[in-house]
């Protein structure tokens, strides 16, 4: 499979302090991706320069086959889907359902004079449904729960038919009802052979959907740990990883963890 994403040897720095060093990772097409880290340890800083929101301060980063840097990333950023608190942020509270996730065919938040053709309102119409939206098509934004709006931002990253899907904490503050619902639509959605490579940002293991393929775990900037998820969540990692010795449970692709 063509690699999507490839990290060497990145590091940031921010005033002289390292954030990120010494990165090298790969993502490609058929993997889904989880990162795992305390507060601090660098996952929103790795996953903006995926989003080429960010570039290293040493070191390369290849996204779609173009280095950052390099390339205009206008026209990259086409080609990502990103759903997370900043993209949140840009979406009118007075913007329909229907029209935040169609205004994603332009790359604009905020409906204005753009027209669009009947291919892509079919296409909206189709993403509200896979996302359990339709009901919702004529709701503001800001009138949603919080599970509604995750749903109507992750269907907003998708509608573009991306090739690299960036989730920041996608089931943060979800109550469980809402989580479940929310990471039953992700499975469905991972699994699915066309569906593009994805990473997804977590601070709880209960919050990995099924279908996901490969863990990365970071600690103080640096990775600790990547690989298949099966030989990169365990007790011993995760331990090691928080400071604090855990047991880790999993069940039919799920995973929870405790102290001991």
């Amino acid at each position: 499979m063509a690699d999507v994403l490839q990290f060497s040897d990145v590091t940031v720095r921010r005033n002289g302090n390292p954030i990120l060093s010494d990165i090298n990772w790969e993502v490609t097409s058929n993997q889904r991706w989880v990162i795992l880290g305390p507060n601090g340890a660098g996952k929103t800083t790795l996953l903006s320069l995926a989003a080429t929101m960010l570039y290293p301060s040493t070191g390369t980063v290849q996204i779609l086959g173009k280095l950052l840097g390099r390339v205009d990333i206008t026209q990259l950023r086409t080609r990502i889907g990103f759903a997370g608190t900043q993209a949140a942020r840009r979406i009118p509270n007075n913007e329909t359902v229907a029209d935040a996730v169609l205004t994603a065919v332009w790359g604009v938040s905020g409906r204005w004079r753009e027209q669009y053709e009947e291919i892509d309102l079919k296409r909206m119409r189709r993403v509200l449904s896979e996302w359990e939206l339709s009901d919702l098509a004529d709701r503001t934004f800001g009138t949603l729960s919080d599970g509604e709006r995750k749903r109507t931002q992750i269907a907003r990253a998708v509608i573009s038919d991306p090739e690299l899907l960036l989730l920041d904490e996608p089931a943060a503050s979800l109550d469980l009802g809402a989580r479940e619902q929310f990471l039953n639509l992700l499975t469905g959605y991972a699994v699915s052979p066309t569906s593009p490579a994805m990473i997804i940002i977590t601070h709880h293991v209960e919050e990995i959907p099924k279908g996901f393929t490969h863990a990365l775990l970071l600690k103080d900037g640096k990775i600790l740990k990547a690989g298949e998820i099966s030989e990169t969540i365990t007790a011993d990692n995760l331990s090691a990883l928080y400071d604090r010795e855990l047991i880790l449970t999993e069940t039919d692709g799920r995973f929870w963890a405790r102290s001991k």
